[in-house]
């Protein structure tokens, strides 16, 4: 890349692409986006265009809402279909990411309306801009829950694309990147979880779900595009717990836009991601 340097993000410079990834603060991609041909094939990272409801977009984040996008997880029912029929579509966060994939193949058997979700994620997860809270000396040895009490913005989000209702404590760990969250619900209907999630996921190359003594772990990811899950039943509870693991930057983001792209470009959906 020697040589090469960043431009303004200018709507003149992307016409005539036939593709165009967004990276922009919330409320900026839609601002750019519009000044884009109909026909142009766009994935958008932000948030602008996820949301369905306007009333959950303005509680979360404020302002006008841009509208909706097809949503980019192609491993969710459907949705694969869906992002192939489409120029523009809205890459998911990286905790709804993690989550949903990691709730969805329980639904059937569960208690819609009591999952809980505990998930820890690295500090590239709050963004590019230099904070002090987040710098090496501050975060090192220390663990601290963020957004307490069901105020992130993700929650919506998982919601929409599950369905269910879902109680949500994010987690901020001392470390780079990676998102590990652990989900549990009450168990309603008898059934083999394990393989109901090997099943649901089977066809799926970037969904690992683990042989029984593994645990999903945060370094097992880094730099792909992979989702690494385990699978247990708390007898004494009566819940389903499920461990999940991504990388918030790969699947969490970039890597996953490139999935959609090439699927919305018919590409084979692993073209340009590390294996």
């Amino acid at each position: 890349y020697a040589g090469r340097k960043f431009e303004s993000s200018d709507a003149s410079k992307l016409k005539g692409l036939d593709l165009v990834f967004t990276a922009l603060p919330h409320g900026e991609s839609a601002k750019l986006i519009n000044q884009l041909d109909s026909n142009q094939k766009v994935v958008d990272l932000g948030a602008d265009f996820r949301l369905k409801s306007k009333e959950q977009w303005q509680k979360y984040y404020g302002g006008d809402h841009a509208g909706t996008w097809t949503y980019g997880l192609p491993e969710l029912a459907n949705h694969r279909e869906q992002i192939k029929a489409s120029n523009r579509v809205a890459n998911p966060g990286c905790y709804a990411t993690v989550i949903a994939l990691a709730t969805a193949p329980m639904l059937p058997f569960v208690d819609e309306s009591d999952i809980v979700v505990v998930a820890a994620s690295g500090t590239t997860g709050a963004g590019r801009s230099a904070k002090v809270n987040l710098i090496g000396s501050e975060v090192m040895g220390s663990m601290s829950s963020y957004k307490f009490g069901g105020a992130h913005q993700h929650t919506p989000e998982i919601e929409q694309a599950t369905g269910a209702k879902i109680s949500f404590t994010p987690i901020l760990a001392p470390m780079p990147r990676g998102i590990l969250a652990t989900v549990t619900a009450k168990i309603t209907k008898s059934t083999d979880f394990k393989a109901a999630y090997l099943d649901a996921y089977k066809a799926e190359e970037f969904i690992w779900v683990l042989p029984e003594d593994q645990m999903p772990k945060t370094s097992a990811v880094v730099g792909s595009n992979y989702l690494q899950l385990q699978v247990a039943v708390d007898e004494h509870a009566n819940r389903v717990v499920v461990s999940a693991a991504i990388d918030n930057l790969g699947k969490g983001a970039a890597h996953q836009a490139l999935q959609n792209a090439n699927i919305m470009c018919g590409f084979r959906e692993d073209e340009g991601l590390p294996l």
